[in-house]
């Protein structure tokens, strides 16, 4: 499907010069130069090699979870739906992995000419690098097929538990895979960095760490957006099935179902867990490289233990937190046939902020409190560094409460937008839900600024004796603590995958018409069926999986604007050294130049909402074009679904997806190479604030563009889920009010809002490595003519993202 597509030439050859002219010489300078890893002491390697010890112990965790949850036995009809999502899954994987053996492969050309060629360094050191790069990429491939084979295996499960009428099985199975996946995610990412930590040579650890860090983000940015693109096309062209043709929701006759069942996992499964990934990675490498930069020497083994400890801790509070949640689920929902689905989830967020907390004070009192062997000058830091993370743990749990005053099905917000859709159908719909994500951006916006004002205060309580800058420090602890409590961050926001694709089996698997299934359920399993309670709860569930998928978007976006202050700062060192100035004196709104850096930002994340809501559209055109000239709805035509026609939508979903991605990533590459060179100090040092406030500008217009489109988005899904559930009015005009409102919010929330996550930290990572390479005395003077050439090949593939992608005009 790539080699036919006629734009890839260009775009590997644009690949390759971008990636030749500043990536790997800019790797080198911020890695080699500058971060030196200090040695640790015998002790400091002996606590994190227990670490490493925890992390096995909580992949065991996850994979004991994985066999929990795949003895649970289900009816072959819809063990045999599951797998053929599965089939399809593995087919879209597969096609991105080729994908990312094509981007690696150049860039790690990059970086073996500049490490080998130019730096002359041993060949044994070159591929060091290139193999923290690989697993870098494979650790977010990897980890996201883990996620969609746990999610395969519970849709089934939970799809076949709900006949039973205990709704907290039900809940258990689709927390229990969550669970899995955020556990095994975690400890992966962790042993990798705790290995370059402790095993790799000094020389290069700072290298590997850079280099891991550039894998995991070229991996989870192209899973995400080409995911979130693929599962928006085939869930509109379904969505639209029900209003053309008033049939019912995942009709089996409908091609696009399976495809649906495919991008629920190739979106909410595959691009969050790849996504959550990097998220810890880089969050962990941007503080890494602030303490080597930062801290005094003599205290930057101390500090990095403690974070890597911390980082474990998370670990053991997140598996304790989720028994101690079940057992209190148990006692309060075990003996009910009917409850809120969300408040279980909602609690095990909870609980696990206060054992997090609580954990974090008693630790850090541990290794950097009185007593603890550390200096003077530390010891009186352990309650400072306490609270700051704690402000990120504690907005963690406060965030999901902030969102669900927006998209919960029991929010103010939801039932004014059904009223509206009821009083004025689809128009008042759409408004009403663009009311919802405005108000979330301002109410969250400014959860964001008192848990950072709180950090920022907290740092002047010492800081400043052992470092420079800590209230970038503070603010980079804030993105930290917010990634304190990941497991289960990750799993509640799994728990929506399974909750969807479990809805769907159900109506596929077509079991309510198998010939007296109910005694073959009853002689088999030892139960009898509840065919109109099993659609309730699977309905409620869903809703619930909406709610808290959409509660994990602000987390992980938050993590992405607030660790990128701490990013930016290896910028500010890099201007301060290079250049001999002090960068207060020339980042100021004084300077016309940081004024043009912020609006060029907020045009970059504008464009990338439009290409890639455009890249839905257009794909979603194709696919109902697709669907509406193949299904089938003669009375005697076969019920099943149709896996060749499925296939086939699938396949359009897939070109859509790669197609998209392509112009996205050609024109985040080239604009980020272009304001880095034009930021090049030729005539005067002003000019380099532009690219310091194009960057800033990115993460702070990222952040309320992705609130808001995600929050709009849940709003309007919960909207319909309430008609369909609560109010039992599917097939009305006010359905149909609600399904167009949802198929508006799909690209919203699954599509552009959750891609600005990596696109952040993707622009940021390599926009500082960028700046080094363009601020040089060898490159400064042609530094701004590149800058016009890349600027040149940015706008052209703008212009591609929208002319090249429209829908076609039919003669």
């Amino acid at each position: 499907m790539i080699t036919k597509n006629k734009v890839v030439k260009a775009t590997l050859d644009s690949l390759f010069c971008l990636a030749l002219m500043s990536l790997t010489p800019a790797i080198a300078a911020a890695s080699e130069a500058t971060l030196k890893i200090p040695n640790l002491s015998q002790e400091q390697n002996n606590l994190l090699l227990w670490g490493i010890v925890v992390c096995v112990l909580g992949m065991l965790f996850g994979l004991y979870q994985f066999m929990k949850v795949k003895k649970i036995r289900a009816h072959q009809s819809m063990l045999d739906v599951a797998d053929i999502i599965y089939e399809t899954c593995k087919t879209y994987l597969i096609q991105q992995g080729k994908l990312l053996c094509i981007l690696f492969v150049f860039i790690g050309l990059c970086i073996a000419f500049y490490f080998g060629f130019l730096q002359k360094m041993p060949l044994s050191g070159v591929l060091l690098i290139l193999a923290w790069t690989i697993l870098g990429i494979l650790g977010s491939y990897t980890v996201a097929w883990y996620g969609i084979r746990m999610n395969t295996l519970a849709n089934s499960r939970t799809a076949f538990v709900s006949l039973e009428k205990k709704p907290l099985k039900l809940l258990n199975i689709a927390l229990d895979a969550g669970m899995s996946i955020g556990v095994l995610l975690v400890c992966v990412e962790l042993i990798m960095m705790l290995i370059i930590l402790l095993f790799v040579p000094r020389e290069l650890a700072g290298s590997s760490f850079i280099g891991f860090a550039i894998g995991e983000s070229l991996g989870a940015s192209a899973l995400r957006i080409a995911g979130g693109i693929f599962t928006k096309i085939a869930d509109i062209g379904s969505d639209l099935m029900k209003i053309v043709f008033g049939i019912k929701e995942d009709d089996p006759r409908n091609p696009g179902v399976i495809a649906d069942c495919t991008g629920d996992n190739a979106g909410d499964s595959v691009g969050p867990t790849a996504d959550g990934f990097e998220t810890y990675g880089v969050t962990g490498v941007a503080l890494v490289s602030f303490i080597v930069l930062a801290v005094q020497p003599d205290l930057t083994g101390i500090l990095l233990t403690w974070i890597f400890v911390m980082r474990i801790l998370m670990i053991i509070t997140s598996v304790v937190s989720f028994y101690i949640n079940r057992a209190l689920s148990q006692a309060r929902f075990g003996g009910k046939d009917d409850f809120d689905f969300e408040q279980p989830l909602t609690s095990l967020i909870w609980i696990t902020s206060i054992f997090s907390i609580i954990g974090t004070f008693a630790v850090s009192y541990y290794i950097l409190g009185p007593n603890s062997g550390v200096p003077a000058e530390l010891e009186n830091l352990w309650l400072v560094l306490s609270v700051i993370i704690s402000c990120g743990t504690l907005g963690a749990a406060l965030i999901p409460e902030f969102t669900k005053l927006f998209t919960s099905p029991n929010s103010k917000h939801v039932a004014e937008v059904v009223k509206a859709s009821r009083e004025g159908g689809p128009s008042l719909n759409i408004l009403s839900g663009l009311v919802a994500g405005n108000f979330s951006s301002f109410w969250i916006g400014m959860v964001f600024f008192l848990l950072m004002f709180a950090a920022y205060y907290a740092s002047g309580y010492g800081l400043s004796e052992i470092m420079i800058y800590p209230s970038i420090f503070a603010f980079g602890l804030v993105a930290f603590g917010m990634l304190g409590m990941g497991p289960v961050t990750i799993a509640v926001d799994s728990y929506g995958p399974v909750t969807d694709n479990a809805q769907s089996i159900y109506e596929l698997s077509l079991i309510e018409t198998i010939p007296k299934v109910k005694d073959q359920i009853k002689k088999e399993f030892n139960f009898k069926p509840d065919f109109d309670k099993a659609k309730h709860y699977l309905e409620a569930n869903d809703g619930a999986g909406n709610t808290f998928k959409a509660t994990a978007k602000p987390v992980l976006i938050g993590t992405a604007v607030v660790g990128a202050t701490t990013m930016i700062f290896s910028m500010v060192l890099v201007i301060r050294d290079v250049l001999g100035v002090q960068p207060e004196e020339i980042l100021t709104l004084l300077n016309p130049y940081t004024i043009f850096g912020l609006l060029a930002g907020g045009c970059v994340i504008y464009w990338f909402t439009g290409a890639s809501i455009q890249a839905v559209t257009t794909g979603a055109y194709r696919a109902v074009e697709y669907i509406k000239e193949n299904i089938q709805l003669d009375e005697n035509a076969s019920q099943k679904a149709s896996t060749e026609k499925s296939k086939e939508v699938v396949k359009i979903c897939t070109q859509y997806a790669q197609q998209g991605m392509f112009n996205i990533f050609i024109v985040i590459f080239s604009f980020t190479l272009a304001f880095s060179c034009l930021s090049a100090p030729v005539a005067g040092n002003d000019s380099v604030a532009l690219f310091v406030s194009y960057l800033i500008s990115i993460a702070v217009f990222g952040l309320f563009q992705a609130v808001f489109m995600a929050n709009a988005g849940g709003c309007w899904d919960n909207a319909k889920k309430v008609v369909e559930v609560d109010l039992q009015e599917k097939g009305t005009d006010l359905h149909e009010a609600t399904v167009v409102g949802d198929t508006v919010g799909d690209p919203f929330k699954d599509t552009s809002s959750v891609a600005l996550n990596p696109i952040i930290k993707f622009t940021t990572l390599f926009g500082l490595l960028a700046m080094e390479i363009a601020i040089s005395e060898s490159f400064r003077n042609i530094a701004p003519y590149a800058g016009g050439v890349f600027l040149v090949i940015g706008l052209v593939f703008v212009w591609r993202s929208f002319y090249k992608m429209r829908i076609p005009i039919k003669e």
